[in-house]
């Protein structure tokens, strides 16, 4: 049975990019020896690869993954609409041993990638705030599932259209999510009600906001509740970015622009 190296190079022959997820060095070295363009898809550029597209999530769903990367692709002009992309990734256990084959198409443009590459709030940090909600999605807070919300980015105007509903323990403090004991006061906080504020380099800027955005040309899909609603509408009236944990049925989702962005499920992180 032909080796993963071998597959590598009967399916690039005719392809325009080879997509490496998360590579070893060694991996990345041999794979430079092939026709194709080269495009990393990995949490950091440890190969030192000239095309680079950051993965700020694990995304265990395959299909997710690469429709991820090669989305960066496009947005990053490392593909063009039509090219046929090659992407070799681990499934299974830490090593490459997938490989699959794809055609870029301007229909991937789904807004993932945008979410967080070209939001106002540092990509990390997005990156910080959806692993708290992952998280608290998986554990609840004391074995009880656990609603909350997230608004990340464009503090100043997200505070101007909102209140508080109780004091704010955060007011003068300088802690930043992404600070393991911070993350354990962001879970605890959050079984109270309102919305947590975050500015773009990732301060936590209040706890129990009440937000007042107009409602007025939000859709959000049938059976979300008020706490998507708000997130919707302020991300439609500022340039935030909101990440929501619902409490009815445990799931992620994340809105920008006032749009339904990226929904996970806690359960496969």
């Amino acid at each position: 049975m032909a080796d993963v190296d071998e597959l590598l190079t009967d399916v690039t022959d005719d392809a325009d990019a080879l997509f490496l997820f998360s590579p070893s060095g060694s991996y990345y070295e041999r794979c430079t020896e092939l026709d194709a363009e080269l495009v990393v898809v990995a949490p950091e550029n440890a190969v030192g690869a000239e095309a680079f597209v950051e993965l700020p999530l694990s995304f265990d769903d395959v299909r997710e993954r690469v429709e991820f990367g090669i989305e960066g692709g496009l947005e990053q002009g490392l593909v063009d609409d039509g090219d046929v992309v090659v992407c070799a990734l681990s499934v299974f256990d830490g090593e490459t041993d997938t490989v699959t084959r794809a055609r870029a198409s301007d229909s991937m443009h789904s807004g993932v990638y945008d979410l967080f590459a070209n939001s106002r709030a540092d990509s990390g940090v997005i990156r910080d705030v959806f692993e708290v909600a992952i998280e608290l999605g998986r554990k609840g807070q004391k074995g009880e599932p656990v609603g909350a919300l997230f608004v990340v980015g464009d503090a100043g105007k997200v505070m101007n259209k909102s209140r508080p509903l109780s004091y704010n323990p955060f007011e003068k403090s300088h802690v930043h999510v992404g600070d393991p004991i911070v993350n354990v006061m962001l879970k605890e906080f959050s079984r109270l009600d309102g919305a947590f504020v975050i500015s773009d380099a990732g301060k936590i800027v209040s706890a129990y906001r009440y937000l007042e955005p107009s409602a007025e040309g939000v859709d959000i899909p049938k059976g979300l509740g008020t706490r998507h609603m708000a997130a919707a509408g302020v991300t439609r009236e500022t340039n935030a970015t909101a990440i929501v944990l619902s409490e009815s049925d445990g799931l992620v989702r994340a809105f920008k622009g006032g749009d339904l962005i990226l929904e996970l499920d806690p359960e496969a992180y």
